[in-house]
């Protein structure tokens, strides 16, 4: 065991340094992970959007239907593609915690989290896996640009993201252009081993802290975006911007990892605490509310 583990640090330390450590070997195969709650006027053309796109690589697309009270789960029953796998949470849990049991069921090299309304372009997505396929990073976020290609229903939504993001680059030293963005691609093994815990809005915050803690400044490729309204159903409020500064706060001068050595391992260490030895660690899962069995995630709403 103790070999084994030894030779999987020293592999690890040589990706390490040429800032590749979580991204496996071979093709990428890319994981949509979407989180609905009361979306039934725009999930199923956001899914179709999504699914008849031509990537250049594979795809899952995952939907967590996270308590609907509405249609939706209707709606997501009526998906018919192969490449779709879909979970019900039995009640409301939040964002983050659809996201966490998405990322429970998939199988992708790479994640994508990917909001079921209309405000971001399915179209964007292979131009955020090309750095990854080029070898360039493997951390990429899609970065709306204020007034290019975006439309903004507020302006006090535009500057709270701003400052936000602002707040994030003093605390990490870091020069993120958007931190709030939807479409953040991270390995999969990466995403699990950070044991992200916020299950509502903060889970987004709490992503980027971590990864900007590690020392991962992603690589941004400006995207399209058409934001809600309040009326369009558009959930944040100002409040989720007071909670993204305490999270910030709290990554920034709590405990953990704060490179990403010490996050494999810690990674190494909790998988043999486990007894599965050094080769789980690419296969941590964080536990997430409403983790779904196998027998319970399916190609239909469970």
């Amino acid at each position: 065991m103790a070999d084994g583990t030894g030779a999987l640090r020293g592999a690890a330390g040589r990706r390490l340094r040429s800032g590749r450590a979580w991204s496996g070997e071979g093709p990428v195969k890319l994981s949509l992970l979407m989180p609905a709650y009361n979306e039934e006027e725009t999930i199923a053309a956001v899914a179709e959007a999504l699914l008849s796109q031509d990537y250049p690589f594979e795809i899952e697309l995952i939907i967590v239907d996270d308590g609907s009270s509405d249609r939706t789960p209707l709606h997501i029953a009526q998906i018919d593609d192969p490449r779709v796998i879909t979970y019900r949470h039995p009640r409301n849990f939040g964002k983050g915690a659809a996201l966490l049991t998405a990322a429970q069921l998939a199988s992708g090299t790479h994640v994508l989290p990917f909001d079921a309304d209309l405000e971001y372009a399915p179209a964007d997505i292979p131009r955020l896996v090309e750095p990854v396929l080029a070898g360039r990073c493997d951390v990429v976020y899609g970065a709306r640009l204020f007034g290019a290609n975006t439309v903004y229903q507020s302006y006090r939504f535009a500057m709270g993201n701003k400052m936000t993001t602002l707040a994030a680059n003093v605390l990490f030293d870091a020069h993120l252009a958007d931190m709030h963005t939807c479409l953040k691609l991270v390995p999969l093994g990466l995403f699990r081993a950070l044991r992200l815990q916020d299950t509502g809005f903060g889970l987004d915050s709490e992503l980027t802290a971590r990864l900007l803690r590690l020392g991962i400044r992603p690589f941004e490729v400006p995207i399209s975006y058409h934001s809600r309204s309040h009326n369009e159903g558009k959930k944040l409020t100002w409040r989720d911007g007071f909670g993204c500064l305490v999270t910030l706060g709290r990554v920034r001068f709590g405990r953990g990892p704060r490179s990403m050595a010490e996050l494999l391992d810690a990674a190494t260490d909790a998988a043999d605490a486990a007894g599965n030895g050094p080769s789980a660690v690419h296969e941590n899962r964080p536990a997430a509310v409403g983790a779904p069995s196998d027998e319970q995630a399916s190609s239909g709403v469970a």
